[in-house]
């Protein structure tokens, strides 16, 4: 009997994550994106973690750091709040949620307001603690805008 999936969407881990983790299927939106992430992490599954973030910042990506963050953590349950495409946009979305995880002074929560962008097909998570390019260089998204009028006018 496969165990219910870490993303709380009620779904086994077999039925859910999985296909995503094991590069079977792409998610089909950037909600599924966000559950398959946050499983992810509670798996320690960091390979999928950097491929699931946009491109050129995979290279900035401190996958030591990110393992040991999620080693560490004890990932307790998620909650989606919001999952909304951007006006005018088919390759933008973002999702708001709730991460709940535990540690030595109890169950804390994390808040995000994520954006996602579809390249090429396949949604990715902008991660906008790492650097970003400039305002007036192409967005990394491929729209052909300038990053200001694009995904940095997102963040």
């Amino acid at each position: 009997m496969d165990v219910l999936c870490p993303c709380c969407s009620g779904k086994t881990y077999g039925d859910c994550c999985a296909a995503f983790h094991l590069n079977r299927r792409h998610p089909a939106d950037a909600e599924q994106l966000m559950r398959s992430r946050y499983s992810a992490y509670s798996l320690c599954n960091i390979d999928y973690i950097v491929a699931t973030t946009v491109p050129s910042q995979q290279p900035l990506l401190d996958r030591e750091a990110l393992y040991q963050w999620a080693e560490t953590t004890r990932w307790v349950g998620l909650e989606v709040i919001s999952h909304q495409g951007v006006a005018g946009s088919d390759i933008h979305s973002k999702v708001e949620f709730n991460a709940f995880f535990a540690d030595a002074e109890g169950t804390r929560t994390h808040h995000e307001h994520s954006l996602f962008v579809k390249i090429h097909e396949a949604w990715y998570f902008v991660d906008p603690t790492l650097p970003l390019p400039g305002m007036k260089k192409p967005c990394f998204c491929g729209s052909g805008k300038k990053f200001k009028h694009c995904c940095g006018g997102l963040l």
